[in-house]
């Protein structure tokens, strides 16, 4: 037995005890030490070699008083604690620590036996709507359901390990996973594929996992660890539910991410970003433009707006271009025909910022135009989120005079209940039912249908996307209110729209498809 006292501030003085024991640093031992001094806190560690080390800690004073005291346990004592310092209670699988423990010993055995190590790493997908939606239980059931899952699917040297949350690994070690590897992926995806049973309720969780190998794809634990992850980031950027293997060229595109990742950090301050305005017509009148945002990197040229958005919402830019495409859309408006309308598409990101509509409101305010003169497009996503909020703030927009528009309806979730609690002045019908109008009954019926639910609803219906005379003829003889696309206008710099405005003739197209029975029309 060993008697000792720490003074409760330096702990320079013995380290080794710290780093046996790091609970002395957590919150909850400083609580217990606020709430009651005359309890001690008692902690043991298996130290190897058949002894353990227990520890109890007394406040006096000023001071922590610790005594040490080491024993000899028997074996099955010994047994339960390494079992339970190595090992996940959820799931029973082996934990982190197990994990970076085998990894390093089985890319060792690489460079000795001349073996190869398969490394996969996996992840659930739509893990965390599950857990919050049904309640931590049933999340922590479906990992434990998962965790069976995975180990069913698994043979020979193969061993699975839970990381942390819904996040798995899998380590196999032999010469015959190079061939193997593809087949395990490809049976832990499809294993995913049927629903587990949460308290009688079926879910669909799938399964990404990503794939490397030692030595050819890192013969280090940090190597192998960020090949595998960019496989696995490259399985759910491809869709998710998949497998995928690492090659070298996943690594490019990942690094060429970062770096526009940390170029649209600055993209605004060096000027970077423009807009574009694409013509909208209703009735054979141009009634105003879309205004479009571009990004032109110095060096990679022209980055689509697929790319740079997902970006900036997930870095949390979104609010400061979104205000700043706001403005200049605005300003721009101004000196359009005062009947003109500007639309600008509203990120699902801005939606989790406070206050957009006072920042809306300012906008309008200080540039001076007219609150009807403005339309923000959202898709059904914003509504997925804080669904009651969202629909408040939108309700607030509505009030101010601000138009609504729901856009690329009938591609996403398209639920009718948002068209019962939030009344949009406009639907956006998607490119996608757009493009084969002219030869596709179904699309014909899907744009009928939606055209007459809007109207029935007091609201517009736009299309996007077209392309075609024959489609703006289409497009008319079945009610649409109002198109956008190439076969109108294409989008244009702010120099152009005047010159576009005085020469405009995108009205006068001529079409030689058969004219429409009476009885197919939406409208008379």
């Amino acid at each position: 037995m060993s008697i000792g006292f720490l003074p409760s501030v330096p702990r320079e003085s013995s380290p080794s005890l710290w780093e046996i024991y790091p609970e002395l640093d957590s919150a909850a031992v400083q609580d217990h030490f606020k709430s009651t001094r005359e309890q001690p806190l008692r902690f043991s560690r298996d130290m190897g070699n058949g002894t353990l080390r227990e520890l109890a800690i007394h406040v006096i004073g000023e001071f922590y008083g610790v005594v040490q005291t080491y024993r000899a346990g028997d074996k099955a004592e010994r047994a339960v604690l390494l079992h339970q310092a190595t090992h996940d209670p959820l799931t029973g699988l082996p934990n982190r620590r197990q994990f970076a423990s085998d990894l390093s010993e089985a890319l060792g055995g690489v460079l000795v036996d001349d073996n190869s190590v398969c490394l996969m790493q996996l992840d659930l997908d739509d893990f965390k709507p599950v857990n919050d939606t049904l309640g931590h239980p049933a999340g922590d059931k479906l990992l434990q359901f998962a965790a069976g899952r995975i180990k069913d699917c698994l043979a020979g040297t193969e061993r699975a390990y839970r990381l942390a949350g819904d996040e798995f690994a899998i380590i196999s070690i032999g010469p015959e996973y190079l061939q193997r590897k593809e087949d395990l992926g490809h049976a832990l995806v499809q294993a995913f594929k049927q629903p587990f049973t949460l308290d009688g309720i079926s879910v669909f969780v799938g399964l990404s996992v990503g794939i490397s190998t030692a030595p050819a794809d890192g013969s280090d634990p940090e190597t192998l660890m960020k090949t595998s992850d960019v496989a696995l980031y490259e399985a759910k950027k491809e869709g998710r539910g998949r497998a995928s293997a690492f090659d070298a060229s996943m690594l490019q595109i990942i690094e060429q991410r970062e770096l526009l990742r940390r170029s649209l950090r600055i993209a605004l301050e060096k000027d970077q970003f423009s807009l574009e305005y694409q013509p909208i017509v209703e009735c054979r009148r141009l009634i105003g433009f879309e205004a479009l945002l571009r990004w032109q990197h110095p060096l990679l040229g022209n980055i689509p707006p697929a790319v740079f958005i997902p970006m900036a919402e997930t870095d949390g830019l979104m609010s400061e271009i979104g205000r700043w495409v706001l403005e200049n859309a605005c300003c721009e408006a101004l000196n359009w025909p005062s009947d003109c309308i500007v639309a600008v598409n509203l990120s699902p990101a801005e939606f989790l910022v406070s206050g957009l509509t006072d920042r809306i409101s300012q906008v309008l305010d200080a540039v001076g135009l007219p609150s009807e003169r403005l339309e923000l497009e959202i898709t059904e996503s914003v509504l997925l989120e804080r669904t009651v909020n969202n629909l408040d703030t939108l309700n607030t927009l509505s009030v101010l005079g601000i138009r609504i528009a729901l856009d690329d309806f009938g591609t996403q979730y398209s639920s009718l209940s948002y068209l019962k609690n939030f009344p949009f002045d406009t639907l956006k019908i998607d490119k996608y039912f757009v493009s084969d109008l002219e030869t596709d009954p179904k699309s014909q019926a899907i744009v009928r249908s939606v055209v007459t639910l809007a109207h029935d609803l007091g609201m517009e219906v736009a299309a996007e996307g077209v392309e075609t005379p024959e489609q703006v003829e289409w497009l008319r003889d079945l009610g649409c209110d109002r198109l956008q696309g190439h076969a109108i206008g294409k989008p244009l710099p702010a120099s152009a729209i005047k010159g576009f405005m005085k020469g405009a003739g995108f009205l006068k197209h001529t079409s030689t498809r058969p004219p429409m029975a009476p009885d197919e029309h939406a409208r008379p």
